[in-house]
């Protein structure tokens, strides 16, 4: 799968409710929760519509997309899909390192490849939502190519990080939704260059230490549940890295994770805490009633399906009072603390 230079990969979204397919607008096959999820949908259409119409008037008056309370408000309630990539490209600074690169993506496709990353990326391209009908490689025309181009272009782009498993679903929710090659590159270098730095280089070391931030969170925030996962030593790696490296997809439904993405790529990483810790603190009781790392691990696997997480609209609004307050300097200032403890750990130093 040799790359080429193309930028627009359109793809219409369309729902297919044949009880046989039951393929969801984004092309994912729904076997297990079509019925929920179209339940969910029918009620939560009338929401969309309501914040298309809100979203539309303010862009008219309003073409350049500003950072200020409305729209921060605005962001919260969710952004329709028809503004999406727009949003995600201004909010996150993308646009801005779009326009002041022209022709840089081109050239990092031109360039000579390297083998070892061509082939590490090659490998996970049928990995990469197999339960999508656009990322199957009989589709016509199939992801897959915009996906390999999308990565490779990073990989050369960021050489220390390169490419590690987890990128490849990323990209493919950017690309699903920019459904343009350019966009989803410049959004992975704002989500992995600048908002979780370190999240995905070799020693992980950002991912490491946001995971021990979320456990300081939890002793302040749910005492009882920290105090039973202190009992248990590297117990966030265990329940929680899934959760960060990929962004909740696959952890949460997509419409939920495409709400929490608005908040991330405007408000940054904070946002990332909020969503676990209102997992956490919504289901103190079924945690604590876990006797066994075995049934921790059951547990916060569970916590993530069911009716809370697929009311997205809900579950939005539920992430920004369930948790209490929680600051960018109080996330600081716990993850200079923690990152000081990962470091020494590794080095062996008391």
């Amino acid at each position: 799968m040799e790359s080429e230079m193309t930028g627009n990969v359109s793809q219409p979204l369309t729902c297919n409710n044949d009880s046989k397919s039951r393929i969801d607008p984004y092309g994912f096959e729904r076997h297990h929760d079509f019925e929920p999820y179209k339940e969910m949908m029918n009620d939560y259409i009338v929401v969309l519509n309501r914040r298309l119409m809100r979203w539309s008037k303010l862009l008219q008056e309003k073409p350049k997309v500003e950072k200020n309370l409305t729209v921060k408000r605005y962001v919260r309630k969710g952004v329709p899909n028809e503004h999406r990539a727009r949003i995600w490209m201004a909010a996150s600074g993308a646009q801005e390192r779009l326009e002041s690169s022209p022709g840089y993506y081109q050239s990092l496709l031109a360039m000579e490849h390297d083998t070892k990353l061509r082939e590490t990326i090659r490998i996970d391209m049928h990995r990469t939502f197999p339960d999508n009908v656009f990322f199957k490689s009989t589709a016509e025309p199939s992801l897959q190519r915009a996906l390999y181009n999308v990565l490779l272009a990073y990989g050369h782009h960021d050489k220390a990080v390169g490419y590690c498993q987890g990128m490849n679903f990323i990209a493919g929710y950017l690309i699903l939704i920019t459904k343009d090659e350019e966009k989803s590159f410049w959004l992975m270098d704002a989500l992995l260059g600048r908002m979780l730095p370190d999240y995905y280089s070799q020693a992980m070391l950002g991912l490491k230490t946001d995971q021990e931030v979320l456990g300081e969170l939890v002793k302040a925030k749910a005492p009882a549940v920290g105090q039973l996962m202190a009992q248990y030593p590297g117990i966030w790696t265990l329940v929680v890295s899934r959760w960060f490296i990929c962004l909740y997809i696959d952890i949460l439904p997509i419409e939920t994770v495409l709400r929490v993405w608005d908040c991330l790529f405007y408000e940054g990483s904070k946002v990332l805490f909020r969503v676990a810790l209102t997992l956490i603190v919504h289901h103190q009781p079924e945690i604590l009633r876990a006797r066994s790392l075995p049934d921790v691990c059951e547990c916060f696997k569970q916590i993530t399906c069911g009716a809370f997480t697929l009311d997205c609209h809900n579950f939005m609004q539920k992430i920004f009072t369930e948790p209490g307050s929680l600051s960018m300097a109080t996330i600081d200032k716990l993850r200079e603390k923690c990152r000081k403890q990962v470091l020494e750990e590794e080095s062996g130093q008391p």
